[in-house]
């Protein structure tokens, strides 16, 4: 197959969304619930082609560059704007992911969102944001790719906020889309330091620039300041620390919206956008990335330890396993980051479709047995969950085991790559911090998803609504065990130890060999080990490379290790009650609350940012009130003051010697007319008085 045909298929999956879009939300009355199986058919089509390209590409192809098409949109003075459309290893494996889960998502959808009565609409938002993802994933520049970033945003508001007579759901839309601007206001600043630094907007074009030692306007701290405001973008996608807190909120959108948001979609592009940059990334912001993964990956597992909603302690655990991600990234591990990005999608998206079985079964109960003030979302009522729903259970174990790192399962091969590589980092530069976190972030994973597991699913119900659940339709069922089946390891590697030696790692080659040693890794070049007797070219490429070799088993042993821990300590606690997990809260209370309240980062944002703005917005207002209009208040006055002086003096002075005159005028024709009265008599005896009185004078 030609490449020419790899990308008009990768044209015709973009567009097939966006035609479900306009044919169901022009049509949602005629279509009903047609409209799930019109959207559903549209990414089944979407799948097959994504077989077809990924096939192609890394089973034919595996080395060739970015197959692309570019076209000039218009010209910018010397410069001219390109969009177009690319397809390399990334994209095609990207593709897969989006697809197929999208797919998944639309099938469970039918039964999940069956009554609900706008459910066409629904099925419209889900249609508009698979095509918005898309678009970010066959990006081959920067500006296609905001492009479909802001309409990833306005998709994801729509989904969120799809309940919207729900205040709290409004209110999560509002929320996710806001706090997203402040990180995208960050790339959109990044995208024009790009343009006037390179003239261009292509990724290859700035990349090969990059390599051949071009740094914008010559300083490589403006390379920095690039990498970090295009990392901005990821940061407000990805939900990492400061702007993670939209996420959890975002659990207020159906379900089927929160597998698709928290596994292949949202979140997923700022870590992709993260793979894209990284050749573009200095050593400065390496490091800036890998302490916001870091801290994300080790702040959220806190918190998801003490949640008591099924949805929320999801939504922590995908924070944190996106920390994971752009700490790989961060630490130079970049192949390791993606890696992990794809075993997340399957298995978070398998968590939360079995989290949606869940609760669709106790609505299910709830509404047999005319119960509708519980909620169905509090572990706590649940209990005993594996009798009733075995399958969803299985599949819930499954993902569970995967995201705790266990063996044989895509999470243990992903998640210790990256702690392996965090620990070679450490070691070359001394940043310890960064493998501390993920060990630690790791150990509350395997804590936290254990007793989320036996909470809902082990030992006796808690209430009656758990005891009479029953395991759902095929629809629901099916796309869980897909999932569940691709949380296993033989889908990347023959071996289940060590995923260097699978396809996935070697069609996943890292892009930073197009960045010269000197400008992106010179601040650990004095700790890495020479190649062939000199330090140069790509030096701590090649010893952090083989400093991952040498920490793949003690990082493998060590994560096990922790990992068991975690889980011995989740059944210690709460299946064998040898732990009272009540006494321990009470004895540590202020660090229970600081966990249960999410660090308080929630109520410090109203206080401060929320506060200051409110605060701000009514100083303006009062200045607007007082200052601005009492100044124009005043002009208008001092005007209608000076007017009315002014009309007094046209009035009184003016016009008073004006008719003065007039009068004097008047009075003096009135005088002339008396002496021209025609009366000839008259004029003989006025001229003899005349002369009397002139000869009087002169006498």
């Amino acid at each position: 197959m030609t490449f020419d045909n790899l990308l008009t298929m990768s044209a015709v999956i973009l567009i097939l969304p966006l035609i479900s879009f306009v044919l169901i939300i022009f049509n949602q009355k005629r279509l009903g619930r047609g409209a799930g199986w019109l959207g559903l058919s549209f990414l089944v089509i979407d799948f097959i082609l994504s077989v077809i390209i990924g096939y192609n590409k890394l089973v034919l192809y595996p080395s060739e560059p970015m197959l692309q098409w570019k076209f000039d949109w218009f010209s910018l003075g010397d410069s001219s704007i390109q969009l177009g459309l690319g397809i390399d290893n990334l994209t095609a494996i990207m593709l897969l992911v989006v697809t197929l889960i999208s797919s998944l998502v639309h099938l469970f959808a039918s039964e999940y969102m069956k009554g609900d009565e706008r459910y066409p609409r629904f099925y419209a938002y889900l249609s508009l944001f698979t095509f918005s993802m898309l678009g970010i994933v066959l990006a081959n520049n920067f500006l296609n790719m905001y492009i479909f970033w802001e309409l990833v945003g306005i998709s994801s508001y729509l989904l969120i906020g799809f309940w919207y007579e729900k205040d709290s759901a409004s209110n999560a839309g509002k929320k996710a889309f806001i706090t997203n601007r402040v990180g995208d206001f960050g790339f959109l600043i990044g995208i024009l330091i790009c343009f006037f630094a390179f003239g261009t907007l292509m990724f290859d074009d700035i990349y090969a620039q990059i390599g051949a030692g071009n740094l914008p306007f010559g300083s490589g701290t403006i390379l920095t300041v690039l990498g970090i405001c295009l990392f901005m973008g990821a940061i407000g996608k990805s939900a990492q620390f400061p702007l993670h807190v939209w996420l959890p909120d975002a659990m207020e959108g159906p379900t089927p919206v929160s597998a698709l948001i928290h596994a292949a979609t949202m979140v997923a592009a700022g870590v992709y956008l993260t793979a894209r940059i990284f050749p573009v990334l200095s050593a400065d912001a390496l490091v800036f990335v890998a302490y916001i993964g870091a801290i994300t990956a080790f702040l959220a597992a806190t918190i998801a330890l003490t949640q008591t909603d099924f949805k929320k302690v999801l939504a922590y655990s995908t924070v944190s396993q996106l920390g994971f991600m752009i700490m790989a990234m961060g630490v130079g591990a970049w192949s390791l980051g993606f890696f992990h990005l794809v075993t997340h999608a399957w298995f978070k998206a398998c968590l939360f479709l079995t989290a949606g079985s869940v609760i669709h079964a106790m609505h299910a109960s709830m509404h047999h047995a005319n119960e509708h003030h519980m909620d169905p979302q509090d572990i706590r009522n649940m209990g005993g969950i594996r009798k009733t729903m075995p399958i969803t259970y299985i599949t819930f174990l499954i993902a569970t085991v995967a995201i705790a790192g266990v063996p044989f399962t895509s999470g243990f091969l992903s998640k210790d790559g990256i702690l392996a590589g965090t620990l070679a980092f450490a070691n070359l530069s001394g940043h310890w911090f960064i493998p501390i976190a993920g060990f630690t972030a790791a150990f509350m994973t395997a804590f936290y998803m254990f007793r989320l597991c036996i909470l809902a699913f082990h030992d006796k119900p808690k209430t009656e609504i758990a005891k009479n659940t029953k395991e759902n339709k095929w629809v629901v069922v099916m796309p869980l065990i897909v999932l569940a089946g691709l949380s296993f390891w033989f889908f990347y590697s023959p071996n289940p130890f060590n995923a260097d030696s699978g396809w996935f790692l070697d069609r996943v080659q890292t892009p930073a060999n197009v960045v010269p040693a000197e400008y992106q890794f010179d601040f650990m070049t004095p700790n890495a080990p020479a190649v062939d007797g000199q330090v140069g070219e790509h030096s701590y490429l090649n010893g952090f490379a083989e400093e991952m070799h040498h920490q793949h088993t003690p990082a493998m042993v060590l994560s096990l290790i922790i990992a068991g821990l975690g889980i011995l300590l989740a059944f210690m606690v709460y299946q064998w009650r040898k732990i009272d997990a009540d006494k321990v809260a009470n004895r540590i209370k202020p660090l229970y609350n600081l966990s249960f309240h999410k660090w308080y980062i929630d109520e410090i944002y109203e206080k401060t940012f929320i506060g200051g703005t409110v605060l701000f917005s009514k100083a303006l207002s009062w200045f607007d009130s007082h200052i601005v209009d009492g100044f124009v208040n005043g002009v208008a006055k001092l005007t209608s003051g000076l007017a009315y002086i002014v009309g007094k003096f046209d009035n009184i002075i003016i016009d008073g010697i004006v008719n003065g005159i007039a009068k004097l005028v008047a009075a003096l024709g009135y005088c002339g007319r008396k002496l021209q009265s025609g009366s000839v008599q008259a004029y003989i005896a006025l001229s003899l008085i005349g002369v009397i009185l002139l000869v009087l004078l002169v006498v």
